[in-house]
């Protein structure tokens, strides 16, 4: 049941739309600012008039664009009251109603340094609390800023985006497939197990894990086997050293399944009616709301974006003086480019015949799925090494929604098969073990972001922009659905 005071607010802008910018703006505004944002109920206003902005059509590059700008200026405040009230936080009014915000705040700028201002962004009862703590502790402005710039770009989708598409639906004459959301809701349940057993796994077989200790103690018995576990043991100072079990059985295990699961898909006629279900199921719910944002996400995918974020990632980690995760992640870069259009070429499996100008390469495996996966996963990889085996599944699970977004866009616009987007999967995970695997032998310092990365990062971010820019009128076209 919608409050009486937001029901009154969506009523009058649902009258006068001129003003919808400018409630985005200030939302994401009092939202992200210390003060107001605890007291605020920022999320529930923002996905009401995001609703209502995709009800009259308001471009979403501009919703998104009003919705990040007041957010940049929100924490661009509290940072600056931060340092006007250094020493005071905890007597101003209202945080002194709310004394544990501070307490908490600093806890977690303490034990995330500048990385909180991005991860503080989304955690809800600190996300106006971090940019304040940040002033008050002097964070150089200049750092505060790129971290308060990139984390917006990433936040406005995530908050405004859904209510965005809601209110688009709504004012479409959308008619969904048949079983659209039984589908819905088995696919996720199926996701949510198939997570919970990789990041048990993942438990089972990490550093002190009760089965890590068996192989530990049953390889040391024999003088080949130690060699290997000795070898591939990453040493750092002060740490005890970590063999890459759950890297090498990834590697191993996705490597087994992507053999079975081509034999089954290109050598057997078993999988061809599911793949043939699928491409009619996202043949039905394509609709010109959801076709630039899938369109999106597959630009995304495109390998001069993904190659560019390995390049740029190589250069950043070897001016650093990671040399060897330089060399690994270029690497790894290459080793998917050969495999995938090797498969490519050996399979030469043709791709559905649904859009005005599908790929000229095979379908098997899926390039796309297989690239943005490799890369997805080593990222997650390195930034988890740093933390405790315990918390290692969060980045492994905030690092495959790009996975799932780019498989699904791949399966929407038609240009695979659901088998291909599989084995594109399988490989990227196999392939990111071996690379993840062989990196252990020389894991002998930790890896720390800085200034280099964060300027990799924005030199990324503009090679995307620009790549877009160029490309989009033809993916346009090149994605629309033939005449049949």
């Amino acid at each position: 049941m919608m409050p009486e005071w937001l029901q009154s607010l969506t009523d009058w802008l649902s009258t006068n739309p001129g003003w919808l910018s400018a409630a985005l703006f200030l939302t994401a505004f009092l939202e992200s600012l210390a003060f107001a944002g605890i007291l605020i109920p920022g999320v529930a206003i923002l996905f009401a008039v995001a609703v209502l902005s995709g009800q009259v059509a308001i471009p979403v590059a501009e919703v998104l664009f009003w919705a990040g700008a007041g957010a940049v200026a929100g924490d661009g405040i509290s940072f600056a009251l931060g340092r006007l009230f250094q020493g005071r936080l905890d007597r101003l009014w209202p945080l002194n109603r709310f004394p544990g915000f501070i307490g908490k705040g600093e806890a977690f700028f303490h034990r995330h340094g500048g990385k909180s201002v991005v991860i503080g962004r989304f955690v809800g009862p600190i996300r106006p609390i971090i940019p304040l703590i940040a002033g008050a502790f002097m964070m150089p402005w200049r750092r505060f800023l790129a971290f308060n710039l990139s984390s917006a770009v990433a936040w406005a989708p995530v908050y405004i985006l859904p209510g965005y598409l809601v209110g688009s639906a709504l004012a479409s004459e959308f008619e969904p497939p048949a079983h659209f959301y039984p589908v819905i809701a088995i696919s996720a349940a199926i996701l949510l197990v198939i997570y919970l057993l990789l990041f048990r796994f993942q438990l089972g077989l990490g550093h002190g894990s009760q089965l890590y200790l068996w192989l530990a103690r049953l390889t040391a018995r024999y003088d080949s086997t130690h060699r290997f576990w000795r070898l591939y043991t990453s040493q750092r100072p002060a740490q005890a050293g970590e063999f890459p079990l759950p890297s090498l059985s990834l590697a191993l295990g996705a490597g087994a399944l992507f053999m079975i699961w081509g034999q089954l898909a290109t050598a057997t006629q078993l999988l061809a009616p599911f793949d043939n279900l699928t491409l009619q199921w996202f043949s039905q719910l394509r609709t010109p709301l959801l076709d630039p944002v899938m369109i999106l996400l597959t630009l995304l995918g495109d390998p001069p974006v993904l190659l560019a974020a390995a390049a740029l990632s190589a250069l950043a980690l070897y001016f650093r003086g990671y040399y060897a995760a330089a060399i690994h992640v270029a690497g790894a870069a290459l080793l998917t480019t050969v495999l995938v259009w090797g498969f490519k070429y050996l399979t030469a499996i043709p791709r559905p015949d649904v859009v005005f100008g599908p790929p000229d390469s095979g379908a098997f495996p899926s390039g796309h799925a297989t690239g943005v996966t490799v890369l997805s996963t080593l990222a997650a990889s390195f930034i988890a090494r740093e933390s405790r085996n315990i918390r290692r599944w969060r980045y492994y699970l905030l690092f495959s929604i790009p996975i799932i977004l780019g498989a699904l866009s791949r399966l929407y616009l038609g240009v695979h098969w659901f088998t291909d987007v599989v084995a594109g999967v399988f490989l990227g995970l196999s392939i990111c073990g071996f690379v993840r695997a062989s990196y252990s032998r020389y894991d002998n310092v930790p890896l720390a972001a800085d200034g280099t990365l964060l300027m990799a990062g924005w030199g990324w971010l503009a090679f995307v922009a620009w790549y877009i820019t160029t490309q989009w009128s033809d993916a346009i076209q090149l994605y629309s659905v033939t005449a049949s």
